[in-house]
């Protein structure tokens, strides 16, 4: 059975030999506190799944994209229903909003967060299937589609993300990307939420989120409509794009696959928390 484990998993990820479902010591040590504590059993049965396993499971559906009802038995992750159940429970507990805080408070302890800019873009998803925030797509014929809206630092490092219906103005979402960006302390003094200055493409271009962010102290650097091309700000905005790849790196969520939009939005709130987890790293 562990062989057929193990084939089962080579087919999934091809010739990667690492297996980025693992949950680290390290990681495990910042998720675990956040997790809410388990109800009483009220019926006998089947010992609880522990959660760490629980979670590598999850991870194996980010990673790979496999749906759930097929997710490998044999690799001891616990039934793919029970996966998703925890994934929504602690996506409803606002566990991925937490972990996401304490990782950008132990890269600004390290001054390693760059609020001289912040820079916003967003991507857009097929959606499998119709539901809330799902729209008919501009570029896909109208098929149902959804946008992945996100908001990094200066180094690209992920301070925000939002899902809306495919057929949503990006310019909309400037300022509830702003509202998310969370109170990030580490540092003697206040906690800090505000970058000095937005870069954005010309599909933000509009006079009135530029009044809206000079009232909010932030310099707007955003690229005009009917200007030709050659702004410069390609040398400061590929951040974002890198990132946004990076989202896309995850398999699951390169075409919207959940009815549920929740159950979506859990999945991007943990690839950001897994991709800043990737800078701590690197840079702490």
């Amino acid at each position: 059975m562990r062989l057929l484990a193990c084939l089962l998993v080579g087919l999934v990820v091809g010739k990667r030999q690492s297996r980025p479902w693992i949950v680290s010591d390290e990681l495990w040590s910042l998720i675990e506190p956040l997790l809410p504590a388990p109800g009483p059993k009220l019926v006998e049965g089947r010992p609880r799944v522990p959660d760490r396993q629980a979670l590598c499971g999850i991870l194996f559906v980010l990673h790979t994209g496999i749906q759930w009802e097929y997710l490998p038995q044999e690799l001891g992750f616990g039934s793919g229903m029970t996966c998703w159940r925890r994934l929504a429970a602690w996506n409803e507990a606002g566990v991925w909003d937490q972990l996401h805080v304490v990782l950008l408070k132990e890269l600004r302890s390290k001054n390693q967060l760059d609020w001289s800019r912040a820079v916003i873009d967003s991507s857009h998803v097929r959606a499998a299937r119709p539901g809330p925030k799902s729209g008919p797509s501009p570029v896909d014929r109208a098929r149902p589609g959804s946008k992945h809206h996100l908001i990094v630092d200066g180094q690209g490092i992920p301070l925000a993300v939002t899902l809306t219906g495919g057929n949503r103005n990006d310019v909309t979402q400037l300022l509830p990307l702003l509202d998310k960006i969370p109170a990030v302390a580490g540092l003697v003094g206040r906690p800090r939420r505000r970058p000095d200055a937005l870069l954005a493409e010309r599909g933000y271009d509009h006079d009135k989120y530029r009044r809206l962010l000079w009232q909010r102290g932030i310099r707007p650097v955003i690229a005009k409509r009917g200007q030709p091309h050659g702004s410069g700000l390609g040398i400061f905005r590929y951040v974002v794009e890198r990132t946004i790849s990076w989202l896309h790196g995850f398999r699951r969520l390169r075409i919207r696959w959940e009815r549920r939009d929740d159950i979506h939005e859990a999945f991007l709130g943990l690839a950001v928390c897994l991709i800043t987890h990737r800078h701590v790293q690197r840079l702490c």
